[in-house]
């Protein structure tokens, strides 16, 4: 039998339901859970053993009905600190639900606590290490959430993505990531990064998982049923402008992965993005810039000196940009997107990478979010499935691309992706 702390989101809401388990008897699992791998992990910023046994003794009726919930502490909750991975915030009780976490709690979860992020979920690392290697990154921005959802300790996290703070820390945890399509999920009582790209999402055990809370939440049950394919998949193989960037090895086990897919049914093509695709990463990195740094002027008004040297960067670079620039990039991302239909052409989903390689040693960064820009820019859904070993023995996830808008497709193909690669 599965022991409580691994059960997946939908046996969790099936069996409170049916009354065979109890909210509370599952907050308990989990805490021991927390005690036994929260020492080496890191993952939380916020967690009062109390309040999450409260949380799961109010849990209400619904789709996630008793599931618990990790919440990426840039994302407001009403009882426990807001402190969005910086030392200005530090002690900040919004005392408001974020829209998603009042939708989630709606649909019958409750708060396990909050998930640590990087610095204003950019990129100066926090505390968080890799449930696989402790001496390897988790990735970022979403570190806790993903950290926490591979070590078993919460069976869903919310996360944020504004460049690759889902797909990334996904891909080197080994769980499945889910970006929406942007503007599928609210965004109001989260701290605003960039507000053009940034994106609401999920870290879950499953695609499942994911598909049922962001249906949950969203309304749309097409999503919340499950993802469903009714046959193999007709998959696009896409190396993207970036391949260069791979690390070789992990390369070779990601093209190995594909060639097989052909084996147990799918249909793979190779697929080239249409020109002008290739400038799209800098395009990408010029509108973060240029948002960030207005979306965090008061931060950088007030407290300078207690910001990271990274984030500074990156704020003063977008104050320096032209207008006419911003404008310019703009205007090429929507063209990009315009072209994208073509590339659809008779696909269910797109594979890439969701990651250069493994996560690689060390904890002064969370690794390159090169092969997900191009997608958060041009508001795509993606999802980072698990079940590739890189040539370390870690995680390696392999990402599935939709049209925008194509959710239900996009975690349906994920799905048969998943399941194909071992469903773990």
């Amino acid at each position: 039998m599965t022991a409580l702390h691994a059960l997946g989101v939908r046996e969790i809401a099936t069996r409170v339901e049916a009354g065979s388990l109890r909210p509370l008897d599952l907050a308990e699992a989990l805490l021991a859970r927390i005690a036994e791998r929260e020492p080496q992990v890191q993952a939380w910023a916020h967690l009062d053993p109390q309040a999450a046994r409260e949380e799961a003794l109010a849990a209400g009726a619904g789709p996630l009905a008793g599931v618990p919930l990790g919440v990426k502490d840039i994302i407001d909750t009403a009882r426990l600190p807001t402190e969005c991975g910086s030392p200005l915030y530090a002690g900040r009780v919004a005392g408001l639900d974020a829209a998603g976490v009042a939708l989630a709690r709606e649909s019958g979860a409750w708060v396990l606590g909050k998930t640590v992020t990087t610095e204003f979920a950019c990129f100066q690392p926090n505390k968080t290490r890799n449930p696989h290697d402790p001496e390897r990154t988790p990735g970022g921005s979403s570190s806790g959430s993903a950290a926490a959802v591979a070590a078993g300790m919460v069976p869903l996290a919310f996360g944020t993505q504004t460049v690759g703070s889902i797909l990334r820390p996904a891909s080197f945890c080994g769980v499945v990531g889910y970006k929406p399509t942007r503007g599928l999920l609210p965004l109001a009582g989260i701290k605003a990064l960039a507000q053009g790209l940034d994106t609401l999402g999920f870290f879950g055990r499953s695609v499942d998982c994911v598909a049922l809370a962001t249906g949950a939440l969203s309304g749309r049950g097409d999503l919340a049923a499950g993802p469903k394919l009714e046959r193999a998949p007709r998959l696009g193989w896409c190396r993207t402008p970036q391949w260069e960037g791979m690390d070789p090895a992990a390369a070779t086990i990601l093209e190995a992965a594909v060639a097989d897919l052909g084996v147990q049914g799918a249909e793979v093509i190779e697929v080239a993005l249409p020109p002008g695709f290739e400038r799209l990463v800098e395009v990408q990195n010029r509108i973060f810039a240029f948002e960030a740094a207005r979306c965090l002027a008061h931060e950088r008004r007030i407290g300078r000196e207690r910001l990271s040297a990274p984030l500074l960067a990156v704020l003063d670079e977008g104050l320096a940009l032209d207008p006419a620039a911003y404008d310019a990039a703009l205007a090429e991302a929507e063209s990009a997107r315009a072209a994208l239909p073509p590339v659809f052409q008779g696909l269910d989903a797109l594979l890439c990478p969701a990651a250069p390689g493994e996560a690689p040693p060390g904890l002064e960064r969370t690794g390159d979010p090169l092969f997900n820009r191009l997608w958060t820019l041009l508001g795509m859904p993606a999802v980072s499935v698990p079940g590739l070993l890189g040539p370390a023995g870690l995680p390696l996830g392999i990402q599935v691309v939709a049209p925008p808008r194509d959710d239900a497709r996009c975690l349906a193909a994920a799905d048969w992706l998943f399941r194909a690669l071992g469903g773990r």
